[in-house]
Parts: C-alpha cells; structure tokens; sequence
C-alpha cells in the first residue's frame, strides 16, 4: 500500500511519448499547444482609434471636419492643425493625428467640431504594438487553448495550430450484479451507473471515452475484453473487480496481458483498492467499483495522468483553502476525501460520505481533504478541489 503523496507522485513522474498533431482552429478547444506561438507581426498593426469619435490634429476646442474613416478604409489622410476626422472604433488613425474625442463629448455646427473639453494628447489611440509586438511569445508551448486563445490565434491570421494529441480512452466496467439502465432488474441486482459517471467526468475536462464495455466476474472474459481494449487505446479505466474478493479478477487478468503494475491500494478514504499501471506507452488504472471511490480516485488521479499525456504543464485540479462552516473530526482510520459543498459562507461537509453513497457528491461541487485524526473548529480553514 502507497501513501497519496506517492501514489501521485507515480501517477505525475510517468515518460510519456505525447503525439503532436495539426488541427484547424475550431476543433482545438481545450487542446494543449506543442509549440510556442509567436505575434508575426505588431498587434495592432496600425494607430486605431478606440471609439466613435473625431480624429484630432493638435489640442485645441474647435476643429473643421475635412472628412470621415471608417473601420476597413485603407486611405491615408493628412490633417493639418485644426482639422479633424469624423472617425470609428477600430479605425486607422491618421499619422498626425493628437487624440480622438469620443462624440458625446463633442457638437457639430455644418463642418465645424466644437468639443466639451480640452483634449488630452494620445486619448482613445491605440497605438501600433501596444499588446503584441512582432516576435514577441504570444503563448507558450503546453498552454491549454480556452475561448479567449482561439480568438487570440485568430487575430494572428492562423487558422491552425499545432497541438499535443489527446488520448484514446476506453473504459471496461465488471460485474455479475451490474444491468444496464433502462432494463429490468432482479432482486440482488443493481443498474450500472460507474461508466455514465466517469464518461461525464471525462467530457466535462475535455476528453472522450472512445470505447466502452462490460464484462462478468470471469477471469477469462475479463482477460479478453482487456486484451480487445489494449489493442488500440493509450488508457483504459476499469471499474470494479480491483478488490480481494473470490470474484474480483481485473488485478490477475491485467498482469495476463502484460501490464506492469506501479501501485495497488492507496492509503486513503475512499479508494483504498485503486490500481495503477503501464504496458510500454500505454496505461492502465483499475478503479474501486463504489461511485463514490470510483469518481474520487478519477479527479485525484486518472484526470493527471490524462492532463500529462495531452501535454498539459498545470496537472490535477488545484487546491484552495476555505473556511469549514461547522466543526469536524476524521474518524475515520485514513486520510479522507470528504464530499462537500462550497458556497459563499465557506464549506460544508456532507452527509452520506459512504464510498457507495453518491447522491452527496451529485448535491456538492469539492472534495475536502482532511488528514488522518485531524479536527476542525468552524472557520479553520479546510483544503478542497473543486469538482464542478
């Protein structure tokens, strides 16, 4: 049995070969950049003006309108001292120009401009360069692309980038006593419900399950179906079957197809009989079959090891430290992810912290971390990931 710490630090430490690959702007949403990319030319690319407004030449309350640019016109107009340009947002400046006077600050009398105030030299230009300049890092290799990237990467002219690869995921869920939704069930069955869970996990941080199947408590089947996953897949999540009872095969039949185990059980609450493992470039984590086990040790440990893979620098959700609304002791004997609820009054810890129990965790949004035998008063502050 491994510590927490060690258990990441093996899930964080793997050499992984990532994959790079090109893909068009509109696919690259929450894909990691493989490379650094760089302004190709000074952004803006020219004086504009920030507002609608009047393009000013000197400082001055009175101005003659010798004429107008829109945003898109690609002329270049001279102004003299005391001229002015009707102007608008994005538009290019003339080289001349002193300022631009937003125009509810200003009143037009046939071509004379009569402005509300003095106005200020450089106001409401922006000038060429003043973000990005030519060369410049505009983002750094292993920066995870948001909505904000794409439009950034767009305002350079590309419409493409190159990216590290996500991997191909696929998931086996175990177990004679498992139906599928939607089905009718006897007595001393259960619906599955572990492969909606993780594949929804999976998508709400950017990754898909390619493959998904289930298999009876039978060492060949499970055997089989692992060595059909491994054909193709770079990870393979299991659910189920990783403990110690005369049904539980996973351990027996991964070591069947040649995976190297890395770690098996983890000395924590819940999760304790998580398995973890690799077969050259491909890895393996067998998950507890309890909901509520099987979701933790995926957002303390498969959502790392998938960040890595796809290239990402910042790996697993971070912690934070918010205040503990009541007081609470672990009782339990090990350390302890603890489901809970973060609100603007602190964080709560809820009922129902069985690893069978996952209606608490569909009511809250963190895990909370409390060592083994710690205790809190309300108000000390408590460590927690936030998980929706």
């Amino acid at each position: 049995m491994v510590s927490i710490e060690e258990a990441l630090n093996s899930v964080q430490n793997q050499e992984i070969t990532s994959k790079v690959e090109v893909k068009p702007l509109p696919e690259v949403l929450g894909f990691a950049l493989s490379e650094n990319i760089m302004a190709p030319f000074d952004m803006p690319a020219f004086d504009n003006s920030a507002m609608d407004g009047y393009a000013l030449c000197g400082l001055h309350k009175e101005y003659k309108i010798i004429g107008e640019i829109a945003a898109g016109d690609t002329k270049n107009l001279y102004l003299k001292d005391g001229d002015a340009v009707r102007i608008f947002t994005g538009a290019k400046v003339p080289a001349n120009a002193s300022a631009v006077m937003m125009q509810e600050k200003t009143k037009v009398e046939g071509v004379t401009l009569f402005l509300d105030e003095m106005p200020k030299a450089g106001q409401s230009i922006r000038k060429k360069g003043a973000e990005l300049q030519k060369g410049q890092q505009v983002l750094q290799k292993g920066h995870v692309l948001n909505p904000s990237s794409l439009g950034l990467v767009a305002s350079l002219g590309m419409d493409k980038v190159k990216v590290f690869s996500k991997p191909r995921i696929h998931m086996i869920t175990t177990g004679n006593e498992l139906v599928k939704p939607g089905q009718p069930k006897q007595e001393g069955q259960i619906y599955e419900s572990n492969s909606f869970a993780i594949e929804g996990a999976l998508e709400q941080f950017g990754f898909n399950c390619a493959q998904q199947q289930q298999v009876k408590d039978d060492f060949e089947e499970t055997k089989k179906g692992i060595r059909k996953s491994m054909e193709t897949c770079d990870v393979l999540i299991l659910s189920g079957g990783i403990s110690v009872g005369d049904y539980d095969f996973v351990k027996q039949a991964l070591e069947g197809n040649g995976v190297q185990e890395l770690f098996y059980k983890v000395f924590q609450k819940p999760g304790k009989p998580l398995y973890f493992g690799r077969r050259d470039n491909q890895f393996v984590f067998a998950l507890p079959g309890n909901p509520a086990s099987s979701l933790t040790c995926f957002f303390i440990y498969v959502l790392p090891l998938l960040q890595k893979w796809s290239g990402h620098t910042n790996l697993g959700l971070p912690w934070y430290e918010f205040p503990l609304q009541h007081e609470y002791e672990n009782r339990f004997d090990r350390p302890s992810f603890l489901k809970a609820r973060m609100t603007s009054n602190g964080v709560e810890i809820l009922d129902g912290q069985g690893s069978s129990m996952i209606q608490s965790m569909a009511l809250g949004n963190a895990l909370a971390f409390v060592e083994l035998g710690q205790k809190f008063k309300k108000g000390d502050l408590i460590k927690c990931k936030l998980i929706s």
